[in-house]
């Protein structure tokens, strides 16, 4: 079984959540906060600073780790850090390769209205993360081990 460790980042922004939506006809169709696996030598910062600007061609600051989760399918274990973060410059785009190659097609901010009813990761981002974003994120939160529902 193949491990991972990566990071992602739930960027705000007037009350907006920066989300990439990965989309594979017959597959799947789902939006999630910009994130994904550490290279060689790189700390979980400089990973979800990348992987923002890969996705969505928007450079971020992570600001305080939030949220710890794991997840599994049959073939891999991954372990993710995610990050509030602040936008920092950029604009929209995802026509990276390193988008195109994961099937992003689009790259939006969505306010907590305009989530229901999509499928989001994390899930948190739902209902839990405005929570704990009023009570500051006193500390990080461990959120448990889920299955993948797509790979």
């Amino acid at each position: 079984m193949k491990h991972r460790i990566a990071a992602g980042v739930i960027v705000e922004n007037e009350g907006r959540i920066l989300l990439v939506r990965h989309q594979k006809v017959g597959e799947y169709d789902f939006w999630v906060a910009p994130g994904g696996g550490a290279s060689d030598g790189e700390d979980l910062f400089a990973t979800a600073k990348r992987e923002a600007f890969e996705e969505c061609g928007l450079h971020v600051e992570p600001l305080q780790l939030a949220y710890i989760e794991e997840f599994f399918n049959p073939n891999s274990r991954e372990c993710k850090v995610w990050f509030t973060g602040r936008l920092v410059g950029g604009s929209l785009n995802c026509s990276a390769h390193e988008a195109v190659r994961e099937h992003i097609v689009e790259a939006a901010w969505l306010s907590r209205a305009e989530l229901e009813g999509r499928t989001v990761f994390p899930p948190m981002l739902h209902h839990e993360y405005w929570q704990d974003k009023a009570r500051g994120f006193v500390a990080p939160r461990y959120v448990g081990l889920r299955e993948m529902a797509f790979y």
